[in-house]
């Protein structure tokens, strides 16, 4: 299993979305919070974009994302005060500035430790032989937004996925000695996070899960917490009510099933944790707005 992949699915709801925008002269435009990430790249002339700090500027080819959602606003110059909402925004043709703006849904209830260690804002520099990949789906994606090429949907859809990808690693890579990043390169580490991934449904024991990966129960429980934030069977709890959630929102299997996939003998136990967890019985949960 791909821990990455892994903790974007269990974010994801609906489908994202995106636009391109030429704009000219003294623009500014606030973007409101909403659940999920937002996007934004620079395909042409220059900006700035600020999200609570101080302003960044803006290059040609330089990607952001605003992993949690937060209001930022981005314009022409340093001074945001003239704001107006990106609603408003009117294609400008024969503008000097191309963005490429969009965002994911998230259901943050089930937010993954991963995402949420995020800055608010991950600033990723167009650098000559740096992220290629990311490169390469920044230009794919830029050519086909407001195009009429056949396919276009289908193709702006699978780019956009591929852009969340490669934002995340491109962090990851620039931040090795942060956190998550730090554990997915951990052999022992990753491989831990790669079994409890792959079969929530074992009666996992520390103990087992230090065989599997080779490390003493001390070492793999002191090892796990600092780079996850969270002790290895606290982890596992919470990965199984992330993907009981996600199950009961994205399909219909019966409750029963969805206890027996993530490691509940019976599906009044597993009730009893997720009413736990998330405050609601599971019944409650799949019928109610994506949080």
């Amino acid at each position: 299993m791909d821990v990455l992949s892994d903790a974007i699915a269990v974010m994801r709801t609906g489908e994202p979305s995106s636009n391109r925008l030429r704009v000219g002269g003294d623009w500014c435009y606030r973007f409101a919070p909403y659940a999920g990430a937002g996007f934004h790249v620079v395909l042409r002339g220059t900006g700035w974009l600020r999200g609570g700090g101080e302003p960044v500027q803006l290059s040609p080819g330089d990607a952001v994302l605003l992993p949690h959602g937060a209001t930022h606003v981005l314009s022409a110059t340093p001074d945001d005060r003239r704001a107006v909402p990106f609603e408003t925004a009117v294609d400008d043709p024969s503008g000097p500035t191309d963005l490429l703006c969009g965002k994911y849904r998230f259901d943050r209830s089930r937010a993954h430790f991963l995402v949420e260690g995020l800055p608010d804002l991950v600033h990723l520099p167009a650098r000559v032989g740096a992220h290629r990949e990311l490169g390469a789906a920044i230009t794919l994606l830029g050519g086909e937004v407001n195009g009429a090429h056949p396919g276009r949907d289908a193709a702006v859809a699978g780019l956009l996925d591929l852009l969340l990808v490669y934002l995340l690693r491109a962090w990851f890579a620039e931040n090795p000695g942060a956190g998550w990043p730090k554990a997915l390169a951990d052999p022992e580490i990753a491989a831990a996070l790669d079994l409890l991934h792959t079969n929530p449904a074992r009666a996992w024991r520390l103990e087992d899960l230090a065989d599997e990966v080779g490390l003493s129960r001390a070492t793999l429980a002191r090892r796990f917490t600092t780079l996850t934030g969270r002790a290895p069977m606290a982890y596992l709890a919470w990965w199984r009510m992330a993907t009981a959630a996600r199950l009961l929102r994205d399909g219909d299997r019966p409750l029963p099933a969805i206890a027996h996939q993530v490691g509940y003998g019976s599906p009044y136990a597993f009730s009893h944790a997720f009413k736990r967890h998330f405050g609601v019985a599971p019944g409650q949960y799949r019928l109610s707005p994506a949080a």
